[in-house]
């Protein structure tokens, strides 16, 4: 029996499960790190208000999570993703960070986009995008966390903290005890992309 299992490689706010049940059902969420993706703070065209994260393909590694979806829970999340294309991605690329599944084929889709500019006052890295993403990273491990922030670039550019009232539309709820933790890896992310910016 041949499986035609799909997958999306969520990146950012997928990550988080109670950001991605807002567009649909998945199955479980299983941790890797793909070669070939550079993750950045970006703007894109289109009706967002902030600066989200995207993809580009070329060198880089990121990591993120592989999500079940059927035919229909794609086309919405497809919708969920206007502004970006998406392009498959091959297994060789793919490392599972913890124990692999016994038996996992298919097709694995990403949302990419080779087309943004870097963020601005007007449409800045927010916060309450920040917490839903980062709280994702933190229910796998501080460790995939750390990571995220190491293989994202563009921590320097305009930001606006937005927790008393959330600008981000798939907001996911965060734990108090974690947003001191998301806190302090923001701060170091910033930290370092300065001192990249200046040498």
């Amino acid at each position: 029996m041949k499986n035609t299992a799909t997958y999306i490689f969520g990146y950012g706010s997928l990550i988080n499960a109670y950001s991605r049940q807002r567009t649909g059902t998945t199955g479980d969420a299983i941790p890797v790190l793909v070669e070939g993706l550079q993750r950045h703070w970006g703007m894109i065209e289109g009706s967002y208000p902030i600066s989200p994260l995207v993809v580009v393909q070329g060198k880089g590694q990121c990591n993120g999570v592989l999500i079940e979806v059927d035919a229909v829970t794609l086309a919405e999340f497809d919708k969920r993703e206007h502004g970006y294309q998406r392009v498959n991605i091959q297994w060789d690329n793919i490392t599972f960070v913890s124990n692999k599944p016994s038996v996992i084929t298919g097709t694995v889709w990403v949302y990419i986009n080779n087309d943004f500019c870097s963020p601005c006052s007007q449409k800045p890295i927010i916060q309450s995008y920040i917490d839903t993403v980062l709280a994702g990273c933190l229910s796998i491990s501080p460790q995939f966390a750390e990571l995220f922030m190491l293989t994202t670039q563009g921590w320097q550019y305009a930001y606006e903290n937005d927790r008393h009232q959330p600008k981000y539309g798939n907001l996911a709820h965060v734990f108090e005890q974690d947003k001191n933790t998301i806190d302090q890896l923001v701060e170091l992310a910033i930290i370092r992309s300065h001192q990249y910016s200046q040498e």
